[in-house]
């Protein structure tokens, strides 16, 4: 596969919880290796739930995103390799709930992440893509992650009330072009956690789809079992159970995704 001459930045925010940002994040960095890509996760959500799924146990996650935001430790002491080639983690541990109050005193606050990830030390790992898994709310971290990114990949749940939540988080999105990075797009909307046998899940994708047009990903991730299982065993889904149709899933996000980014030669 051709190398990118930068690795793509992408956020992936909601500022609802239990969406999938999680999930999304680990398996597209899964499903972008078995495509020949080198991914780096910056975990910047205080629960550590993506550190977790790649493998990364508490007691050796050492240096954390905490040491990186907060306390300016340098890129290369905090980013791990995990138990899958192709695959590296910035880790966070619930140390970093208190970076939104630590940081408050930094003039350049909301730049911190951006000056991390997009300086040319990073360079040498040879990175595709870097995707960042957001907290669940709109703080200081994920304003830094947004900030930092080239664009946001928007998990969104296929229930009821499911698009109202995006309202301000667009208006989020749109604060940031206007004062902090003015080239951030739309990666796309990601319909997840989908039942096609409901009513209401397909009455939320025609609404989806109306509303936000070509901004919602083709791909649909379906409500699959062994997508919830895989946390467990702290693999991502696609090595669990490759051929479920939730990993099936996530190897056609990235397919999208890459499509746009890379071109494949004979």
């Amino acid at each position: 596969m051709p190398q990118s001459p930068i690795p793509r930045i992408i956020a992936v925010a909601n500022q609802k919880g239990g969406v999938g940002k999680t999930t999304t994040t680990i398996n597209l960095a899964s499903a972008f290796q078995k495509r020949g890509f080198r991914s780096l996760v910056v975990d910047v959500d205080p629960q550590g739930n993506a550190s977790t799924g790649l493998g990364m146990e508490l007691g050796d996650r050492g240096r954390t995103t905490y040491d990186l935001i907060v306390d300016g430790a340098p890129a290369m002491e905090v980013i791990r390799d995990t138990n899958f080639d192709g695959i590296l983690i910035a880790p966070a541990t619930t140390d970093l709930a208190s970076a939104d109050i630590e940081l408050m005193a930094n003039e350049r606050r909301s730049f911190v992440l951006r000056e991390i990830l997009r300086a040319p030390d990073l360079e040498m790992l040879g990175l595709d893509y870097i995707l960042i898994d957001c907290p669940p709310s709109l703080n200081l971290l994920t304003v830094n992650a947004m900030v930092a990114a080239h664009s946001v990949l928007v998990p969104l749940q296929s229930e009821f009330f499911a698009l109202e939540g995006l309202s301000q988080l667009m208006l989020t999105i749109r604060e940031i072009r206007q004062s902090a990075n003015p080239d951030l797009r739309i990666e796309g909307v990601l319909l997840t956690m989908h039942d096609q046998r409901n009513r209401l899940a397909q009455q939320v994708e025609s609404d989806a789809r109306e509303t936000l047009g070509e901004l919602v990903f083709q791909t649909i991730v379906p409500r699959n079992v062994r997508v919830s299982e895989a946390p467990s065993h702290a693999v991502p889904v696609l090595e669990y159970d490759p051929a479920s149709k939730g990993a099936i899933a996530y190897q056609a996000l990235a397919d999208e995704i890459v499509a746009r980014y890379h071109s494949v030669t004979a």
